[in-house]
């Protein structure tokens, strides 16, 4: 098959309608993503819940992942760690609503990663908030963690006075000298 010549006077329409498509993909992906988040935080609440209240324990939950993979041999995921996290995840989060809510907008790998290597619940809604505003990799949320993004923003805030900040409330946007660099 030979090239195909795009009338000019078409192009703009036909990216009107790349951008519907892409825009309509991206939509699709973040309703599942909601949904895997929603499952995962569910099953999370029903482990605490079993374990706070009857015998269930690592080798219950071991069974479950069993029954699980025995029952739906197709579905992937539940293994019995990955089970324990999601029990980590709402014991996390149940206290904190608004979190709870937020955690569902990016996925479950970030989701991970800011539970299991983030102190403080301030720690993890900072980086939370962070990754959906900035559209974070994995990768750069990683990185981010690892170079203590957190602990540098908390403390580059201390550096300004209090007079200042109340004068001046964005003031620490014009003092802050933190660089990390890369190589």
């Amino acid at each position: 098959m030979g090239k195909t010549k795009i009338d000019k006077k078409y192009k703009e329409e036909f990216i009107d309608v790349l951008k519907m498509i892409k825009t309509s993909r991206d939509n699709a992906l973040r309703s599942v993503n909601t949904e895997l988040i929603n499952l995962y935080w569910n099953i999370g609440k029903y482990i605490d819940v079993k374990v706070e209240k009857s015998n269930w324990g690592q080798s219950v939950v071991k069974e479950l992942s069993e029954y699980i993979s025995k029952k739906e041999p197709g579905i992937k995921g539940f293994s019995s760690s990955n089970l324990w996290r999601m029990k980590q995840l709402y014991s996390t989060y149940k206290n904190h609503p608004k979190l709870a809510a937020m955690l569902r907008e990016i996925t479950w790998s970030h989701n991970l990663a800011i539970f299991s290597r983030c102190k403080t619940i301030e720690e993890k809604e900072f980086y939370i908030k962070l990754t959906k505003k900035e559209s974070w990799s994995f990768k750069e949320l990683n990185r981010q963690i690892s170079s203590s993004l957190f602990e540098r923003t908390m403390i580059s805030d201390t550096k300004i006075s209090p007079v200042t900040k109340e004068i001046h409330p964005n003031a620490n946007k014009y003092f802050k000298e933190d660089y990390i660099l890369n190589f």
